[in-house]
């Protein structure tokens, strides 16, 4: 089954708006796991414009299910962050220092030797690496030679292309719009890397996602989720994403 991690960092968006702790970002955390979340996503970036560093270390002492930090590895403090938590997994996104959101895999191929050697060190820590990748067979192969256990498909041109058009030609965007990343999934499988997904999967797009991509072992969802909680709740955004994956026909390996 696949697994539902919620990326809060909106949620400590909020809160830094207007100072103080409103909304506590520490007891969301604690709820969104009591309302079925399988894991947490944070990514600190070096401005802690949402996550701040100190939420890091506050959530690895609360959380009960997998906990996950994203980040750019080229950052040294970033590095030593997660070697201190030592969370479930961590996954390495290619993001400048001034980035709004993530918007591009890594270049498995250019940055092979950078991201062998870094990833040699998280693993070496007992922590579970993912990488930041585009559905592009050269670059599922370059992952692998990096050695990193899991590879994260960047889906936000799935979810752009998903949401073209209407009726039949609605259809045909979704089945384009899927196809690469289900050659990219199935090469995955065949090399040994574990599957993630992220960004912009929604309550529309989410469940043919995933009941398409084999292996599929894990979403990271944070934006959509949260936006959807402003009008459904949040337990009950929780429990709707969940309930997209349950009905997934697809049951990962």
């Amino acid at each position: 089954m696949t697994k539902l991690s919620v990326n809060i960092n909106k949620i400590a968006t909020l809160r830094n708006a207007r100072g103080g702790n409103n909304p506590d970002l520490l007891k969301a955390a604690m709820d969104i796991e009591r309302y079925g979340a399988d894991g947490i996503t944070v990514h600190p970036r070096p401005d802690e414009r949402h996550i701040r560093y100190a939420d890091v270390y506050a959530l690895k002492k609360i959380l009960k299910t997998e906990f996950n930090i994203e980040g750019n590895p080229a950052e040294q403090k970033f590095i030593d962050l997660v070697l201190d938590v030592k969370p479930a997994q961590v996954t390495l996104v290619p993001d400048t220092l001034d980035q709004l959101t993530s918007n591009h895999g890594w270049d498995t191929i250019k940055h092979l030797d950078f991201l062998s050697g870094i990833i040699r060190v998280f693993k070496t820590a007992g922590i579970r690496v993912s990488i930041f990748v585009d559905p592009v067979l050269e670059m599922i192969e370059g992952a692998k030679e990096t050695g990193t256990d899991r590879i994260e498909l960047y889906t936000e041109n799935y979810a752009k292309q998903w949401a073209m058009g209407n009726g039949q030609k609605a259809i045909g965007n979704r089945e384009r719009a899927i196809e690469p990343y289900i050659v990219a999934a199935k090469k995955a499988n065949e090399l040994g890397l574990g599957i993630n997904a992220g960004h912009d999967l929604d309550l529309q797009n989410l469940k043919y996602f995933s009941e398409n991509i084999p292996g599929l072992m894990e979403v990271s969802i944070g934006h959509a989720l949260i936006c959807d909680a402003i009008y459904l709740g949040l337990e009950n955004s929780v429990q709707l994403y969940k309930r997209q994956l349950n009905q997934s026909t697809n049951q990962s390996i």
